[in-house]
């Protein structure tokens, strides 16, 4: 599949790994744009951006921070017949762009799932234990076809929205909605297994502290009732 590629990333105090990320992807997509979406980083993680003399790159930075609605405004100023996420700080993971883009000549979504075989987690404990937990309630209550509804490694065929919109409120908790409704409107989503590499210090979107992550575990959990009962 020879088609261009919309790749947004969401970014926040990620400067000491922006540009290899960026430049990763520029590396193994030849018919490529990037949309970063900087949520006012205070490490440079913008200005780092900027630096870079690409025209395919589009940089933009907002006061307002969340993963959702970065998501959405990467997707407003995407272009491309196929549009992907990547989590910026995982640029190794390029790599398998090429090999996602060919499974979207038979499928419309392509994910990289940690649950399927041939998958390894490295993450802390608590990052993986929190993970299966939330993946188990969302197969338990939604459905057990998909089986990694929280990645943030895709690509998909645009006219997926034609049928399944997200809604760009909260953390990741949106993907999982919209996973979901995606399947409801028939369709196809394959996962390939991957190794997810170790949490880079400091560098986690994900709530720090024990109260904050059972917070946002518990925004997650209403999340995926409200899915499974909204109709749009």
């Amino acid at each position: 599949m020879d088609k261009k590629v919309s790749i947004i990333l969401s970014t926040y105090n990620e400067a000491s790994v922006i540009e290899d990320t960026i430049n990763k992807i520029f590396k193994y997509l030849n018919n490529v744009e990037i949309i970063l979406v900087d949520d006012d980083s205070p490490d440079g993680t913008y200005e780092e951006a900027k630096k870079i003399n690409n025209p395919n790159l589009k940089v933009f930075k907002r006061k307002s921070r969340g993963l959702a609605s970065a998501f959405l405004l990467g997707l407003i100023n995407s272009s491309s017949e196929v549009v992907g996420w990547l989590d910026s700080n995982m640029g190794a993971l390029a790599e398998r762009l090429p090999e996602m883009l060919s499974q979207l000549e038979k499928n419309d979504i392509v994910i990289l799932s940690r649950y399927v075989d041939g998958s390894v987690d490295q993450r802390s404990k608590k990052r993986v234990l929190t993970s299966q937990l939330i993946n188990f309630f969302c197969r338990l209550i939604l459905t057990n076809k998909i089986k990694d509804y929280t990645s943030g490694i895709f690509l998909m065929r645009r006219k997926v929205l034609l049928s399944a919109v997200p809604i760009a409120t909260g953390h990741g908790e949106f993907f999982i909605e919209f996973l979901y409704k995606a399947h409801k409107a028939g369709n196809k989503i394959i996962e390939l297994p991957y190794v997810h590499p170790p949490d880079i210090e400091g560098m986690s979107k994900t709530a720090n502290s024990i109260l904050k992550f059972c917070y946002l575990g518990f925004k997650y959990f209403i999340r995926i009732i409200q899915s499974l009962f909204r109709r749009n």
